[in-house]
């Protein structure tokens, strides 16, 4: 039988391993075409947008895009888009802000990103604060009041309670009566004679005579209610002697130990229409009355 004509041989570039040579065959159209079509794509590229690093800054393009550019574009016709929206919660007042679903809406959505830029570090994401660090804003407990005008107040200027030290005006063996006092207090346990004691101390003067104080006014009189078992600064014992001994806001210079408690105010960051609907937003937080 005659054997068969071997395969045409296909050129090869001469190189050889293994016994596997290295075929001259061009490559597939489709993949010619990619190749081209990208460096065409990366030289449109170059002419039309800021690309090519210079000593002071780069090439502009000719479309003159930049992101910054860009931005700036997207923010104007952001406050375009809410601008009579801010005027209407500018000219509205805290009862007609809330009675109004659209605009209520419109404040507490423009509120979680104020929110998350000036109270979150401190109050947290879902304003649920930080123990014996930074009040809890979820809860219906109001120091300085929770209606809508009080908040808005607090937010604007900022507060900053107090209470003496006690360590030097009474006795050590008082301020630890005190602080079972206020321990059975919160539990509803307290007996006649700690209330006595609480009186003779000087405390109901400012916490009432039955310890459950009252929002503080402009006039400085309230303080916290030491009967509902919330704790600004921690419940435990150690944390009640801690703010009896050397109080809150005391100056530190003479009271080292001092707890400082101060709420910064926004009023010359913020805009008053930004103010209001952070109001909104924390009103909502704690159900505010």
């Amino acid at each position: 039988m005659a054997k068969k004509d071997k395969a045409p041989q296909v050129a090869d570039t001469g190189h050889e391993w293994d016994g596997i040579r290295e075929l001259t065959n061009p490559p597939p159209r489709w993949w010619m075409i990619s190749l081209h079509a990208s460096w065409i794509f990366c030289l449109v590229y170059l002419v039309l947008y800021p690309s090519i690093p210079l000593l002071h800054g780069s090439t502009k393009g000719l479309l003159g895009w930049t992101q910054i550019k860009e931005f700036k574009e997207a923010v104007a016709e952001n406050d375009a888009i809410k601008a009579p929206y801010l005027k209407k919660v500018a000219d509205m007042d805290g009862q007609a802000l809330m009675a109004d679903p659209a605009m209520r809406n419109f404040a507490e959505s423009s509120a979680k990103a104020l929110f998350g830029d000036n109270c979150a570090a401190c109050h947290g994401a879902g304003g649920q604060g930080a123990a014996g660090l930074f009040p809890n804003l979820a809860d219906d407990d109001w120091l300085f009041g929770g209606d809508f005008d009080t908040i808005v107040e607090s937010i604007t200027d900022g507060r900053e309670g107090s209470m003496p030290a006690h360590e030097g005006m009474i006795e050590d063996a008082q301020i630890n009566q005190m602080a079972d006092f206020v321990l059975a207090a919160a539990q509803g346990k307290a007996s006649k004679q700690g209330f006595i004691r609480f009186d003779e101390n000087g405390c109901s003067g400012c916490h009432g005579e039955d310890a459950k104080g009252g929002v503080i006014n402009d006039l400085g009189s309230g303080a916290a209610n030491l009967t509902d078992g919330i704790w600004r600064f921690g419940g435990s014992r150690e944390d009640i002697l801690r703010t009896i001994r050397y109080g809150v806001n005391e100056d530190p210079a003479d009271v080292p130990k001092t707890r400082i408690a101060i709420m910064p105010a926004f009023g010359e960051k913020l805009s008053p229409e930004a103010i209001k609907m952070l109001a909104v937003k924390v009103h909502q937080f704690g159900g505010g009355k």
